[in-house]
């Protein structure tokens, strides 16, 4: 068991937890991730690690409540117990030979890519960091990022906080227009964002690096489930990733395969409001 030690609401349906994980805390490194359940009949998710501290033993997951499994954890409070929380799981990412980097986070894709924006400012790489939203109540994370970052840009679709636009419209303008030169893009959060992203950055021959978050059962490579195609080789996200070369990608496919399971998301996510509304209609 593993006890909820905080708890915040980061934003509208948006959550962070820090959880008591010693064990996971003492290997954790950017770029990685854990695969909980929340109780004993329940689904196993993967969560990339927000964050993470060896002294306190403690691992930092930041979520969104999109279904039933992480409807259940935002219930959670502060004391309540994780019944499993393995990890720390997948390949860390690497940051050797780097010199100037531009990160760019959407939504709650910020939240993994904050450890990995503090540990190139640790190694002395110079990050600039964009971070988009659908609206400034959306917004994460933004001033825990602020101090490791050279440059901290804002994107939100309505206009309501910095940039009006998409995170793909302030890179155009750091690229074409100001000229800024990066060794490489780090881009992480929704698959459309990190397309999008991705064939930007192809055209300007920027090497590109995403964050993939599959559908995912085991988180050993053996049941196959998280497969990504990446150039003309199928990979797993677990084992190979969850980091990969965002110009070998195969968006498309990684998009129809995340929407496999969306009736019966929706199905299971209807049966616990009507179990915790007192309505359950199951027989």
């Amino acid at each position: 068991m593993y006890k909820v030690l905080n708890k915040e609401r980061l934003a509208p349906g948006i959550f962070l937890m820090d959880v008591a994980a010693p064990l996971v805390a003492r290997k954790a490194e950017p770029g990685q991730f854990i695969i909980l359940r929340v109780y004993d009949m329940g689904e196993r998710i993967p969560l990339t690690i927000a964050d993470y501290d060896r002294e306190k033993g403690t691992v930092t997951i930041v979520f969104q409540v999109v279904g039933k499994t992480t409807k259940l954890l935002s219930e959670l409070d502060e004391g309540d117990c994780i019944l499993d929380f393995a990890g720390p799981m997948g390949k860390p990412s690497e940051f050797d030979g780097l010199r100037r980097v531009l990160a760019v986070g959407g939504g709650v894709g910020v939240a993994p890519l904050y450890p990995q924006v503090r540990k190139m400012h640790d190694m002395g790489i110079d990050v600039d960091v964009i971070i988009g939203a659908k609206s400034k109540d959306y917004l994460i994370l933004v001033d825990k990022m602020r101090p490791y970052c050279t440059n901290l840009y804002i994107a939100t679709d309505d206009g309501s906080e910095g940039f009006h636009g998409f995170v793909s419209d302030v890179l155009k303008k750091l690229v074409e227009e100001d000229g800024e030169r990066y060794d490489r893009v780090i881009a992480i959060g929704p698959l459309i964002m990190m397309k999008v992203v991705s064939e930007m950055t192809k055209r300007y021959d920027l090497p590109t690096i995403v964050s993939m978050n599959p559908i995912m059962m085991d988180g050993t490579g053996m049941c196959g489930a998280c497969r990504v195609k990446v150039g003309d080789v199928t990979l797993h996200a677990c084992v190979d990733g969850p980091d990969f070369d965002g110009h070998l990608v195969d968006f498309d496919e990684a998009m129809r395969r995340q929407s496999f399971y969306k009736d019966e998301e929706r199905l299971a996510m209807q049966m616990l409001e009507q179990e915790e509304g007192g309505q359950c209609q199951c027989h």
